[in-house]
């Protein structure tokens, strides 16, 4: 059983005791199936669960292959999941969904469509890398029905990297493992703030040719 005594058990709210708890019940398995719900559900930050089980190995509780091991098969499991929902939706539906929501077009899903045919295997590689997109880009890969295999492999690899990464400065700061949390929260602020700003700038062209175009 897993005896983490220092920061991670001071804070035994929130996340960091949430994902805690798993890890002590369930050792490396429990690391990685909080990974696979960070995939599914995007607020769940991997850059508090992925040191602090780094820190766990550190302290002798949990083996590093396994962890390492464990938070991939964690990330390619709930990154399928979604690449799942996204084949059992399909293009139609998505398509019948966007005539439907105000401000949006089947051309904007045609022309996400063909960006993603071009693109889509850098876009799933390095998605992998970047906060909320982690999560998302699993979806277009499954409604434009990218080959399983492909998928699999690119989202293994660039999980493998996120995570190894992550583990790895867990394990070598020690006690000090939720400092990472602190520099990374800043790149996932900075990506939110991309995304905010992109989705008002769409909305604010759209809007401007509505009012200029009422037919």
């Amino acid at each position: 059983m897993i005896g983490t005594t220092t920061a991670a058990q001071q804070n035994t709210g929130g996340i960091t005791g949430w994902a805690t708890g798993l890890m002590e019940s369930l050792g490396a398995p429990g690391a990685g199936l909080a990974i696979a719900l960070e995939n599914v559900f995007p607020p769940l930050p991997s850059e508090v669960i992925l040191p602090l089980a780094g820190f766990t190995a550190a302290r002798g509780d949990m083996n590093l292959f396994a962890a390492l091991l464990w938070t991939t098969a964690g990330s390619v499991v709930g990154a399928l999941a979604l690449y799942w929902v996204g084949a059992l939706l399909g293009r139609e539906r998505i398509l019948a969904f966007a005539s439907k929501v105000p401000l949006l077009k089947p051309a904007d899903v045609e022309r996400t469509e063909s960006w993603f045919s071009r693109h889509g295997t850098k876009a799933v590689f390095f998605g992998r890398m970047i906060p909320v997109f982690r999560s998302l880009i699993s979806v277009p890969a499954g409604v434009t029905r990218m080959p399983a295999v492909t998928f699999l492999t690119l989202t293994t690899l660039g999980s493998l990297l996120w995570n190894t990464a992550f583990v790895l400065a867990g394990y070598l700061l020690g006690e000090n493992w939720d400092t990472v949390a602190d520099y990374v929260s800043m790149y996932s602020k900075a990506v939110l703030a991309i995304i905010v700003v992109a989705v008002v700038g769409f909305v604010a062209v759209r809007l401007k040719r509505a009012r200029r175009d009422p037919g």
